[in-house]
């Protein structure tokens, strides 16, 4: 079992106060590679527009630069609005192999308060049956805890609160 709380409290530390985006999720990515054996790609892909996702920061070789809803893992957790664990790749139908090495992934779904799925984490291992559900909760809490608070005070700044 990975141990998150060092990293959650560090990337906490790190973040705070920070209001962007960009900088939140590339700050994110960075801290979980580099933290965890076994993490082989560690991104983010944001809602653009209805029905597609583009990449965002990421750590790891090249992923998809988009990914339509109705496609992978990814799109999976957008349409679901519910994390994607999935021991064995070859066995999901529909998967995006954007690596050759992807074994396992998760996929975490980054919702707002409103319930709009913005973004999604998604963490590949060249390893079989590599996630488990300890993992979706702990980093649910980390995107509720650092990036979910920007999208809500967006939300809150365009009604003028």
């Amino acid at each position: 079992m990975r141990d998150y709380r060092e990293v959650g409290m560090r990337l906490r530390a790190i973040c705070q106060g920070e209001r962007d985006e960009i900088a939140l999720m590339a700050t994110l990515a960075q801290e979980l590679f580099a933290s965890f054996d076994g993490f082989d790609w560690v991104g983010f892909y944001r809602v653009v527009s209805p029905n597609l996702m583009k990449i965002g920061p990421y750590q790891g070789g090249h992923g998809c630069l988009t990914i339509p809803f109705d496609k992978g893992v990814c799109g999976a957790a957008v349409r679901t609005a519910s994390p994607q664990l999935v021991a064995d790749v070859e066995q999901f139908d529909g998967h995006i192999a954007c690596a050759s090495s992807t074994r396992s992934e998760l996929v975490i779904p980054v919702i707002d308060d409103a319930g709009m799925v913005r973004a999604v984490l998604d963490i590949d291992s060249d390893q079989p049956d590599f996630f488990t559900p300890a993992d979706i909760d702990a980093l649910t809490t980390m995107m509720v805890d650092i990036l979910i608070p920007i999208y809500n005070a967006e939300a809150y700044q365009a009604v003028g609160v």
